[in-house]
């Protein structure tokens, strides 16, 4: 039987990439490998990942500021509560071009995605993000 999770707001594996950050707060056993939460903070004016796909469904929802997200070939603006779902297989991205710090709630699945931070970790670390401005 998996354990509950109560994390009070910050907690979590935190995982620094510069401008961007990630939190993350059920993956692995602990979702018995059926997806991914984590919290994704992107610093004013910061690109994010870059833009890629995965057979994962990627899912967000907005939690302060405004994100810009590639889904497909197109760019949406989503402020504050926003939905979006990128579904496997489907290129996307997200940055912030805002001058407010921006963040957004992750949902992968299926899950088991934070065993690839520490590689993406130092990824970023030689290949530092870019600006939006």
């Amino acid at each position: 039987m998996r354990k509950p999770i109560i994390l009070l707001p910050g907690a979590g594996r935190a995982y620094d990439m510069g401008t961007m950050s990630a939190v993350f707060k059920a993956d692995g056993d602990e979702a018995n490998g059926a997806y991914s939460i984590s919290e994704w903070w992107l610093e004013p004016y910061s690109k994010g990942p870059g833009a890629h796909s995965h057979p994962e469904d990627d899912i967000f929802y907005v939690l302060e500021g405004v994100m810009s997200f590639l889904v497909g070939d197109q760019w949406t603006d989503a402020p504050k509560g926003s939905f979006v779902l990128a579904p496997g297989g489907v290129t996307h991205d997200f940055e912030n071009r805002t001058d407010v710090r921006a963040g957004a709630l992750n949902i992968s699945t299926p899950g088991n995605f934070e065993q690839h931070m520490p590689s993406i970790v130092e990824w970023f670390e030689k290949n530092p993000l870019g600006t939006t401005r």
